[in-house]
């Protein structure tokens, strides 16, 4: 975000962000106006990128800092040469193409411009003219159409016809992250934040506009998030190993680091209990090496945890899993669900009774296998359905969705695996999903329950 730009987006090459170069954004913004103006008011993002150039057969990233460079002088050059009325490229030649759903276009300084369902990505800012923004051309090419009802919508079973809507299509709200996880949903902001974890940042989505933000780097490779019941983010570090609130005022609080005086491995993933408990897994993903946080000795067993909200006492949750991953209660908080992933062919997701007035677990037993696909993060509807993050390859990725029961009963496909999710919107009804470099939404015909 700028200054002069309101809305617009951090500038990303390869999923880093350069703010060296935010003179060269402000220059870009001022000098596409009005056009940057109508974009943002369409509802779609600008994202400026480095682009890439093909030498001896190979292809390469270009130069940032000529990049940039070369970026602001279109824009600026365009708009003296229009007279002050933005960028006007239509004489430069272009070739076009499409990939999947998306439209691709490349002028002959080999930047490029990408065109998602509810994003843009543009690289040369001169050429937003060539797309008719003046005369709303760029609705009509934003998206490929999708035909009702959604076929990556799979409905397995009765069950889970009524929780779906025939008139409701898979969005890409943002893209350009390496690994995302951890999507919390802010009502009060109507605002969506996510990790994206490679790349130590805790990213944010406004739903009104559109426009995507780093909220939070470094982020100490953060991964699950949830809200405390005042409303505070609490948030797992991978690198740190310890799990933290965000206090009103910003200022970041830590709620837990160590058990027995050892060190945590390093939280997961955290859910907050009506009463203001809060349970959250401890699995050691983050010190297996240095991508999603850094080599670590791990000192205690995985587990999940329960931390009173009052005396900031520890309790051992549970104990028995091999690697415990996602938590979530069932909406009447008698059971809680933790996903178990120790590997391949031992993926499972458990269930346990919530005992003595809902500070321990009892009577821990197999809800569903997950294989051959896996499940790590999920959320609860208010039915009690489970919607899983999902991994598997091309005909599983995405999400899966068991009743309480514990069969599957639907499907939403996704192009990338999906980590984890959650629901919001103004009326809870909004799946946010959260694949491996890109964040998707669905309206669906159920809400999330309270706290999940």
């Amino acid at each position: 975000m700028t200054a002069a730009s309101p809305g617009l987006v951090p500038v990303f090459q390869t999923n880093r962000y350069y703010p060296t170069h935010q003179a060269d954004v402000e220059a870009i913004a001022a000098a596409m106006q009005p056009e940057y103006k109508a974009i943002v008011e369409a509802g779609f993002v600008l994202q400026l990128v480095v682009g890439r150039e093909r030498k001896g057969g190979r292809q390469r990233l270009l130069d940032p800092d000529i990049s940039f460079k070369k970026m602001r002088a279109m824009a600026e050059g365009a708009a003296i040469a229009s007279g002050g009325c933005g960028p006007d490229l239509t004489d430069r030649p272009f070739a076009a193409g499409l990939r999947g759903r998306e439209r691709r276009v490349s002028t002959k300084l080999e930047e490029t411009i990408m065109l998602g369902r509810r994003s843009l990505m543009v690289a040369g800012a001169a050429a937003i003219a060539k797309f008719g923004v003046r005369n709303g051309g760029l609705h009509s090419i934003a998206a490929e159409p999708v035909r009702y009802p959604d076929p990556n919508v799979k409905v397995l079973d009765p069950r889970f016809q009524p929780l779906i809507l025939g008139n409701a299509a898979i969005e890409r709200i943002a893209t350009g992250c390496r690994f995302n996880e951890g999507p919390v949903w802010f009502g009060d902001g109507r605002y969506l934040l996510w990790s994206d974890i490679p790349n130590d940042r805790i990213m944010k989505w406004e739903e009104e506009t559109g426009a995507i933000s780093v909220f939070r780097r470094p982020s100490h490779y953060a991964n699950g998030n949830s809200r405390d019941r005042q409303g505070r983010l609490v948030t797992c570090e991978m690198d740190t190993q310890r799990l933290t609130r965000t206090e009103y005022d910003g200022s970041i609080t830590v709620l837990a680091q160590s058990f027995d005086g050892k060190k945590l491995t390093g939280p997961n993933d955290v859910v907050v209990k009506s009463d203001g408990s809060i349970w959250f897994s401890d699995n050691g993903a983050g010190i297996r090496g240095n991508y999603l946080g850094h080599k670590a000795p791990q000192e205690l067993p995985f587990r999940v945890y329960r931390l009173d909200p009052t005396t900031g006492a520890m309790t051992i949750a549970v104990g028995d899993m091999k690697r415990p991953n996602g938590v979530a209660f069932s909406p009447d908080e008698k059971l809680l669900y933790v996903v178990d992933t120790p590997g391949p062919g031992q993926r499972t997701i458990q269930v346990y009774d919530v005992v003595d007035d809902g500070t321990k677990t009892a009577n821990g037993r197999l809800f569903c296998t997950a294989e051959p696909g896996g499940s790590d993060g999920f959320r609860v509807d208010v039915q009690g359905n489970l919607w899983c993050g999902w991994s598997g390859g091309e005909a599983e990725d995405g999400v899966a969705v068991y009743a309480p029961d514990g069969k599957m009963i639907g499907r939403v496909l996704l192009p990338e695996r999906c980590a984890n999710l959650c629901f919001g919107g103004v009326k809870r009804n909004r799946l946010f999903m959260a694949a491996s470099q890109s964040v998707y939404s669905l309206y669906v015909e159920t809400q999330g329950a309270v706290g999940g």
